[in-house]
């Protein structure tokens, strides 16, 4: 949760502070705050205080996050949206030119990315897939705030086939932490997040790689596939979309330490 997000003046209880500062939370004095705004009773309140203390994300706790200025349903064991994908969002939706734009959310988690397509561009007909079933639960909640469609399985696998050439903007936040690396993640992720959506194989492009193989299938001439990756992972993944026929190009924003590679389909 950021510093910069605005809470009530009000100055939330020391003890309950000092609780999560203990706990090695950084920002404990706003996350007081959130919890506080919640207004559980005393009782819920210290079970809330303890599930964050033990290590649970915030955002598990509360059941919600914050995503381009929407309030997204999160619950437990559901990938957390990051900041970082903001600009993964952003750089998609500057794509949806024009109205009736069909977009794929595929490795949607709860459905961040999505939503906030079809929240910024009007008339935006969204389909979203995630192969965890909880995931794809908590996804249908948010989804449905937009009139998108969310299907469980297996990335192009559920999708209908009517889509296919379709698709105008192809967007995949995609596991893209390499196997070797899962192991230093902080113990939030790699403990309360699914595994599905972190470790993205050997060189952390194994989903990248599939997603690209089928995306010529499925956009419409002159569509854009669009994926989060790391600055180091950039490139390469820039000459997997090359390979593929798609367009490549890269595109980074030092503010949230976010990269985003595009690839955009020939007319």
């Amino acid at each position: 949760m950021s510093s910069s997000q605005a809470f009530d003046s009000s100055s939330p209880p020391p003890d309950l502070v000092s609780r999560l500062r203990a706990a090695g939370c950084v920002f404990a004095e706003d996350e007081a705050q959130l919890l506080v705004s919640a207004e559980p009773g005393p009782d819920v309140l210290a079970a809330m205080v303890e599930r964050r203390a033990a290590g649970l994300p915030l955002e598990h706790v509360l059941g919600w996050a914050e995503f381009r200025g929407l309030r997204l349903a999160v619950e437990p064991g559901v990938f957390v949206p990051r900041r970082r994908t903001e600009f993964l969002a952003g750089q998609a939706a500057a794509l949806c030119r024009r109205a009736g734009s069909v977009v794929v959310d595929l490795c949607c988690g709860s459905g961040a990315v999505g939503v906030a397509l079809a929240s910024e561009v009007a008339g935006v007909e969204l389909h979203a897939v995630d192969v965890d079933a909880g995931t794809v639960r908590c996804a249908r909640r948010n989804v449905a705030t937009v009139g998108g469609r969310v299907y469980q399985g297996d990335l192009y696998a559920p999708l209908p086939a009517a889509l296919r050439g379709r698709v105008d903007v192809l967007v995949a936040n995609t596991p893209y932490v390499p196997t070797g690396e899962f192991g230093l993640l902080p113990p939030e992720a790699r403990d309360h997040e699914p595994r599905v959506a972190l470790d993205g194989g050997a060189d952390g492009l194994d989903v990248q790689r599939r997603v690209a193989d089928a995306a010529p299938q499925w956009l419409a001439p002159g569509g854009h596939l669009l994926v989060e990756a790391s600055e180091r992972q950039a490139p390469l993944t820039a000459e997997i979309f090359a390979q593929r026929g798609l367009s490549p190009r890269v595109a980074t924003c030092e503010e949230l330490d976010a990269t985003v590679v595009a690839g955009s389909r020939g007319h």
